[in-house]
């Protein structure tokens, strides 16, 4: 009994080893087979926000900054982006919402989604892209065929420069900017989708556009 007790004890911890070893995996494992995972930066390199990072509003006076670390393919995302945007409209002059891309694997589109909005964004038009993705998403998410020429005909409704337009999406630069941000994501142990940082501090996110907002009353009054 006691042999077959430690063998028992053997597996169940080769079990959690593997089990720890699957979960990095499925964390760093890009969502396509031909663009490689972005290295973790070195300790203390991480930032919740940075200078170049998209920003949604910008009040002259701001009291405080919000950040989204999102998915544009995430359904989560999807159903908190309609909070994100009532928020915008009430607090809009008061508090800097900022939107930081962070792809997950599993999602077919999702890299490839924010390489078409950041190419937008190189004409001005990142909120507008971004607003495109998150109207459309029931439209392309959750498909494993490429919705890439599905995104470039959101880019010609939109009216953008569409030699521009695709020169952007063929750029590496354009998706190294990408991986930037999911590597501040991944250096600030962000390992799902939506996430936020409130004034730097991650927060757990509210469920509710109420709940969202008593957070946000309490923050500002403090």
């Amino acid at each position: 009994m006691t042999r077959l007790k430690k063998n028992l004890l053997a597996v169940v911890a080769v079990v959690v080893v593997l089990a720890a070893a699957f979960g990095t995996f499925l964390l760093v494992k890009p969502d396509d087979s031909t663009t490689a995972a972005p290295p973790l930066p070195s300790a203390g390199e991480a930032r919740v926000v940075r200078e170049d990072s998209h920003r949604l509003t910008t009040p002259r006076s701001s009291e405080m900054t919000l950040v989204e670390f999102l998915d544009f393919e995430c359904e989560a995302c999807g159903a908190v982006h309609p909070t994100v945007e009532r928020l915008r409209a009430e607090y809009g002059d008061r508090i800097t919402f900022v939107a930081r891309y962070f792809p997950m694997p599993g999602h077919r589109n999702s890299r490839t989604a924010a390489v078409a909005v950041e190419a937008a964004a190189r004409q001005g038009r990142f909120e507008d892209m971004y607003g495109k993705m998150f109207a459309t998403q029931k439209e392309w998410g959750e498909l494993q065929d490429s919705r890439a020429d599905l995104f470039r005909t959101f880019a010609e409704q939109l009216g953008l420069d569409m030699n521009a337009y695709d020169t952007d999406v063929q750029d590496p630069a354009t998706e190294e900017r990408v991986k930037a941000d999911q590597r501040d994501g991944m250096g600030l142990n962000v390992q799902g989708t939506p996430t936020f940082f409130l004034d730097g501090e991650r927060i757990r996110t509210p469920r509710t556009y109420e709940a969202f907002k008593a957070l946000i009353d309490e923050r500002l009054a403090e």
